[in-house]
């Protein structure tokens, strides 16, 4: 058992942090922005609410975040009664945040002048992974620290790796981000050519599904796309803050990606349809309006 403090408790921190408990037996204290939402949590799962980033990371052993985007994380760490304001030296801050490689760096160097590790740590799986405790982990930081950090991970992940210094956490992250986008966009395509043709589209994802156009997306969401269902899944909001931060490394880095890029402008046509919260598979509303 470790002692575990736990920054940001939306619809993804909230069952993590509560796998920590129950799954892990870690002893968990937890902190939000709404101090409501974290005395519920702790009433429900039997931890401790924090008053602040700084209270919550005091004599802890691992720090973890998820939170909205850089700016939100530079306040809990950071910031005036930041979490690094107590870290302890020889703590590690795991962030699952996505967010950009470069707030990865520069909190990883913060940390590493407390004498505390920094590990990006953004997830992927969605909210039905993060209930489930079946999310994808894509680490950055010292092997050392990952090492000992897994173990406390693994209580909501299905797979943890470490995929290089610190930063690599995040641009794995935009690897998945820039594959899903692409793949979404295909499957939306498909489906609806399917029904201008005509076809049962039932009866061709059952076929094409065992072939090499099969994926995640095609098995878990055609069904929902079929019947014009989005009100569920990771939000096009979310995603379109996701491929921003994409598209902001590709600058930076040279990566020519114009196929990610025109689906990001698909996905602000879909906010234009008033689908800011829809689940990132109704690309297929834009090609039925």
């Amino acid at each position: 058992m470790a002692k575990v403090a736990f920054i940001g408790l939306g619809v993804m921190g909230y069952p993590m942090a509560g796998h920590l408990k129950v799954r892990g037996g870690h002893d968990l204290t937890v902190y939000n922005r709404t101090a409501a939402k974290a005395e519920r949590w702790a009433a429900e799962f039997g931890g401790r609410a924090a008053a602040t980033p700084a209270e919550a990371a005091k004599g802890q052993d691992f720090i973890f975040a998820c939170v909205g985007n850089d700016d939100d994380l530079r306040s809990v760490t950071t910031g005036k009664d930041g979490a690094f304001e107590t870290i302890a030296s020889g703590a590690i801050f795991v962030d699952n945040t996505t967010a950009s490689a470069e707030v990865a760096r520069e909190l990883y160097a913060a940390a590493g002048a407390k004498g505390a590790h920094f590990i990006d740590a953004p997830v992927s799986g969605g909210q039905a992974g993060a209930e489930n405790g079946a999310l994808t982990v894509m680490c950055g930081g010292d092997a050392e620290a990952f090492d000992r950090a897994k173990p406390v991970i693994d209580a909501y992940a299905r797979m943890v790796g470490l995929m290089g210094p610190a930063g690599a956490g995040q641009l794995t992250k935009m690897i998945n981000q820039i594959c899903i986008a692409g793949l979404v966009q295909g499957l939306a395509e498909g489906i609806h050519f399917g029904k201008k043709a005509g076809l049962d589209i039932e009866k061709v994802i059952e076929v094409i599904s065992k072939g090499a156009a099969g994926s995640w997306q095609m098995e878990n969401r055609h069904k929902t796309m079929n019947a014009g269902k989005y009100d569920f899944g990771f939000a096009v909001d979310w995603m379109r803050k996701d491929l921003d931060i994409v598209l902001a490394e590709a600058r930076r880095n040279g990566a020519k990606l114009p196929v990610t890029a025109l689906v990001d402008q698909f996905y602000g046509d879909v906010q234009a349809l008033g689908g800011n919260r829809w689940d990132t598979s109704s690309l297929l509303a834009r090609l039925e309006k």
